[in-house]
């Protein structure tokens, strides 16, 4: 009687960097392994020794194996394989690579994230130069852009990219599932230095909650130590009345979305790039957000041949507040950050605010005047954090004040 074969992996023409492994577990013979690949006159003695490994470490001692591989690296490999035997092995077993150190740093709760780059959770192709054009995160997602057939092998996927994949210092981030079936995602990849976490479809304080006691859990489980920060995502009417709420229930949150897609729908009207039918959700979530003092994050902009569209929207989003924006092709990185960051005459009149105040200062004066125009603290604070963003950026001297006097 034939046994049953597992798979995973893709296989559709066209497919590059990636694998498609099936698995039929046989009662004897040993493990016959077939391994097709592009590479496989350099590659194919590699790619069927990490295969034996990882069956052997799997406990697996009989077995017909078949790998077509697109130019898979062995993050990939091991992944499908992985996937393929958790089909068909009840354990809790992981095979892990080792992790290289170019991932074992950390972030903080106020580095800029102007730019958070989409990444398929099951497309590791996308995921190999990511880090190339330099986004200020990387988010590998498990959520709208992973087939519901294919989750399950995403979490491998993304596990071992975490790992084995040099993403040049971006922020780390993960987009889990929505809850609760997001706190499954969570075993997969707090252990192996992610980042931060994306929590979709955000609605309420306890979501986050859970949220924070199952990286409790996995924290006493694994012994880790590093922050793992939090950026719920809100999506829905529900969630914007609550955005408040949501903002202020963890110390590990360090930044809120907005998805508009799902809001739009949620509240039943068409989503328009001039974002009309969004504006009192979008000004509600980032005043939550300043009140609590995170960041605010505006929705992606889904016409990646608009560039033009594309700058107008994040001025527009910036005007309002917003201090990132979501990015769904590496082109669009370069005019978000080029539209988030101040501007000459933005960082001119912040310089003049500040060198006004200073001199009030060395004066004793308690008033604080440009020309005819008062300058009151707000105004001030305003100034000094655009020149501090400035700074960080490399477009002001960190000695700018000393060396124009």
């Amino acid at each position: 009687m034939p046994q049953k074969i597992y798979t995973a992996g893709i296989n559709e023409a066209g497919t590059r960097s990636d694998c498609f492994v099936s698995l039929e577990l046989t009662n004897k013979g040993g493990i016959n392994i077939e391994v097709q690949s592009i590479v496989g006159s350099l590659f194919g003695d590699s790619i069927e020794k990490l295969c034996r490994e990882e069956l052997k470490f799997f406990d697996i001692d009989n077995a017909n194996v078949k790998i077509e591989d697109t130019g898979a690296l062995d993050f990939v490999l091991a992944a499908r394989i992985e996937a393929c035997i958790k089909q068909a092995v009840n354990t809790d077993k992981e095979f892990l690579l080792d992790i290289i150190e170019e991932n074992k740093y950390q972030t903080k709760k106020d580095i800029f994230r102007f730019s958070r780059l989409y990444l398929p959770g099951n497309s590791p192709k996308m995921m190999l130069n990511a880090g190339v054009h330099n986004p200020n995160g990387v988010i590998l997602d498990l959520e709208d852009s992973v087939a519901p057939s294919k989750k399950e092998e995403a979490k491998f996927i993304i596990r071992n990219a975490l790992r084995s994949v040099d993403f040049y210092g971006a922020e780390r981030m993960v987009r889990i599932n929505q809850l609760p079936k997001g706190l499954e995602d969570i075993k997969y990849v707090v252990p192996h230095y992610v980042n931060l976490l994306l929590i979709p479809k955000c609605e309420t304080a306890e979501q986050i909650k859970s949220v924070e006691e199952e990286i409790k859990n996995q924290r006493k489980k694994f012994e880790f130590d590093y922050p793992i920060f939090l950026m719920p995502i809100i999506e829905s009417a529900l969630g914007i009345e609550n955005a408040y709420e949501i903002a202020n229930s963890s110390e590990n949150i360090v930044a809120m979305a907005i998805g508009l897609e799902d809001f739009t729908a949620d509240i039943g009207v068409k989503r328009t790039k001039e974002g009309k039918e969004s504006l009192y959700a979008r000004t509600r979530l980032v005043n939550a957000c300043k009140a609590v003092g995170i960041q605010p994050i505006d929705s992606v902009f889904s016409d990646v041949a608009d560039e033009e569209g594309l700058r107008a929207n994040v001025k527009d989003s910036k005007a309002l507040g917003f201090e990132g924006i979501g990015c769904i092709h590496p082109r669009q990185i370069t005019p978000i950050h080029e539209c988030f960051a101040p501007d000459s005459q933005e960082i001119e009149k912040a310089k003049k605010i500040i060198t006004a105040f200073k001199d009030a200062e060395e004066k004793g004066l308690g008033v604080i005047s440009i020309g005819s125009k008062m300058i009151d603290l707000p105004v001030v604070k305003r100034a000094e954090k655009t020149v501090e963003s400035a700074q960080k950026l490399g477009l002001l001297s960190k000695d700018w004040l000393y060396e124009e006097k």
